[in-house]
C-alpha cells in the first residue's frame, strides 16, 4: 500500500482538475495585478517622503511581482504542455 502513494487519475478527472486549477490561477493573476497597481500607487505617494514607508511599499511591489510571475509561469507551462499534447495527437 505504501508504494501507491499517488492515486492514478483518469484523463477525465485530470482535465477537470486542470480546468479548476487554471480558473484559480487566473483569479490569482487578476488579484495580483490589482494589488500591484495599488501598491505601485502607494509607492509613488511614499516617494515624496524619504522615510521607511518607501522601502515597505517597494517590498509590497516586489511581493506582488513574485506572485504574479509564479502564477504566469504555471499558466504558460500548462499552456505549452497542452499544446505539445495536441500536436503529438494530431501528427
Amino acid at each position: 500500500m505504501a508504494e501507491n502513494i499517488a492515486y492514478p487519475l483518469s484523463k477525465k478527472v485530470w482535465y477537470k482538475w486542470s480546468f479548476y486549477i487554471n480558473i484559480v490561477l487566473f483569479f490569482i493573476i487578476a488579484l495580483c495585478i490589482c494589488l500591484l497597481v495599488i501598491d505601485s500607487y502607494n509607492a509613488g505617494n511614499a516617494s515624496n517622503d524619504a522615510t521607511d514607508q518607501l522601502s515597505q511599499a517597494w517590498l509590497c511591489v516586489a511581493r506582488d511581482i513574485g506572485f504574479l510571475s509564479i502564477a504566469l509561469a504555471l499558466v504558460f507551462f500548462q499552456f505549452f504542455r497542452n499544446l505539445l499534447i495536441i500536436t503529438r495527437r494530431s501528427l
